[in-house]
């Protein structure tokens, strides 16, 4: 698989194979960078475990929908990627999975209550599941089969800007199909982060298709869309897949520690403690 030249901003993706993965790694990435990324497989995460109290307590809010799911590889496929968002978030927070209540926007997109800073983003393909947390703003993760075949004739004008088309155009049969692959993540992956998905019109903005230099946004004659505000990424995982990311910077300044206990503001906790009175 080709290694493309991605933003140093970015956190390199970290493999998760289950609930004893490397979160060290992650908390790491969240202080250095503000983002992290972590992919795993489905049937790397055990389908029940511990017992049906502790499935409840980890799950929260998605038991009813687990409980309600009957075919058992499709129950199996959700709490891993459910669990998933939470150990990847409370490694990220410095919490446990079970103290997070994850909650989903209209169109499906988790997030965390409590926590409107943290952004969350998941995807997953085949047996492939990747999550995206950011404390910077805005984060988008996409993955497919590396050997996907996306015709190039038949998608270029629904996919590509009139500067991609031109230089997927000079490419040998090969190079085309891999450089529309990255290119289709890439524009999801972005697009996911904007909270907009397929609704906005992937010809409308574009990206280097050349090895060579880091990846950046640009408008469909080819030059600089952004200044610097977004990063993006490519990564080949798990031996057959690819990841894109796409990761704002909202210039928000935040704190360097995205812990829990450091993320709440203690006066406002006080004050609003002092109204409500004793439990």
């Amino acid at each position: 698989m080709t290694a493309w030249h991605n933003s140093p901003l970015l956190s390199v993706p970290v493999h998760a194979p289950g609930p004893e993965a490397p979160w060290s790694q992650v908390a790491a990435d969240m202080t250095g960078r503000g983002n992290a990324c972590v992919h795993t497989t489905w049937n790397e995460w055990p389908a029940e475990p511990g017992s049906p109290a502790v499935l409840r307590g980890l799950l929260g809010r998605d038991w009813a929908r687990y409980r309600d799911t009957a075919d058992a590889t499709a129950r199996h496929r959700f709490v891993a990627s459910r669990l998933a968002i939470r150990y990847t978030a409370a490694a990220a927070l410095g919490c446990g999975p079970a103290e997070l209540d994850l909650s989903y926007k209209p169109g499906g997109r988790p997030y965390l209550r409590g926590f409107d800073q943290i952004d969350l983003s998941l995807t997953h393909t085949d047996y492939l599941i990747a999550v995206g947390i950011s404390r910077n703003g805005r984060i988008g993760v996409d993955t497919e089969p590396a050997d996907r075949r996306l015709s190039f004739d038949l998608l270029q004008d629904q996919v590509c800007t009139p500067a991609e088309r031109a230089e997927l155009a000079a490419l040998g049969e090969r190079g085309r199909s891999a450089g529309m692959l990255r290119l289709w993540t890439l524009k999801e992956a972005y697009t996911k982060a904007l909270g907009l998905g397929l609704r906005m019109g992937f010809a409308e903005f574009g990206f280097a298709t050349a090895t060579g230099g880091e990846t950046g946004l640009l408008t469909p004659d080819g030059s600089p869309a952004t200044h610097g505000e977004w990063a993006f990424g490519t990564y080949p995982v798990a031996g057959r897949y690819l990841l894109s990311v796409a990761c704002h910077d909202a210039g928000l300044g935040t704190s360097r520690d995205s812990a829990v206990a450091t993320m709440l503001d203690e006066g406002f906790v006080g004050m609003v403690s002092s109204l409500i009175g004793p439990a």
